[in-house]
């Protein structure tokens, strides 16, 4: 069981590695049609549970920006049309899933003031579907809960008495050692790969550090930034400000863009 075990592991490991655009390393287990389906069948279920607008004039605002977004997706991640839903929810949130599927509660654009707000919001979740998010954290969980299994293992043959004890401690550092900066690395990527992309849409990249001010001011009590999955607000806005320079010369490139929100 424990020979098994290091094979599988190091097998996944060795196999599932690739680069992301940023340059940054990922562990790649799943294949992009799984998790369109796995993305599909997600967004469906959403939109059976979930109410929907019926704004005519909210809906074409939210798909103009998103329209505009998508188009500077590359084929690689997503080669066909995008599926946009607004929901009408108060909740301040949004996302996109494999399979080109985008969701927007109306409640962010409490938050979100003009269109290059929202198209930080969209390039933001976009990014993570560009980067492969989605399959990477599903790889990671894989191969920490088969790491966490081959320690067990070995504490077991090893007789540990307080094997138990050993294996929260365990889980614990994994979930704050890794799969928490994990996901810190996922967000802070995103950001930046979202300002590049609304910039190469025609959207003002600087709006995204005014969209984090105001997520500042709305966000409730945080915990500790390494106890989160998400980077601080200052650390966003700080990372956000330094990219800039990348973004701004994209921006002044691309062709303008207006999307009005009636």
């Amino acid at each position: 069981m424990k020979h098994k075990l290091i094979i599988g592991l190091a097998l996944i490991i060795l196999t599932g590695c690739t680069k992301s655009s940023t340059g940054r390393s990922q562990l790649m287990m799943m294949s992009e049609s799984e998790l369109s389906v796995m993305g599909s069948t997600s967004f469906e279920e959403m939109k059976a549970n979930e109410k929907i607008s019926q704004s005519p004039a909210l809906n074409q605002y939210v798909q103009c920006v998103a329209s505009a977004i998508t188009s500077q997706v590359p084929k690689s991640a997503h080669d066909g049309t995008w599926e946009v839903v607004v929901f009408d929810s108060e909740q301040v949130n949004a996302f996109a899933l494999p399979g080109g599927k985008i969701g927007v509660y109306a409640g962010i654009l409490a938050v979100a003031e003009d269109q290059n707000q929202l198209a930080a919001i969209i390039g933001h979740e976009v990014a993570h579907v560009i980067e492969g998010h989605s399959n990477e954290r599903l790889s990671s969980n894989q191969v920490s809960q088969m790491g966490l299994s081959l320690v067990n293992v070995l504490l077991e043959s090893q007789n540990i008495e307080s094997r138990n004890m050993v294996m929260a401690g365990l889980g614990l550092g994994v979930q704050y050692g890794v799969l928490m900066p994990y996901g810190r690395s996922h967000e802070s990527e995103a950001d930046i790969v979202g300002q590049d992309l609304m910039a190469r849409a025609g959207f003002d990249p600087e709006a995204s550090i005014t969209l984090w001010r105001n997520m500042a001011k709305v966000s409730k009590s945080s915990p500790p930034e390494f106890m989160s999955t998400h980077p601080s607000n200052e650390t966003r806005i700080k990372q956000l400000t330094a990219h800039l320079s990348n973004s701004l010369p994209l921006f002044k490139q691309a062709k303008a863009i207006s999307c009005h929100n009636q």
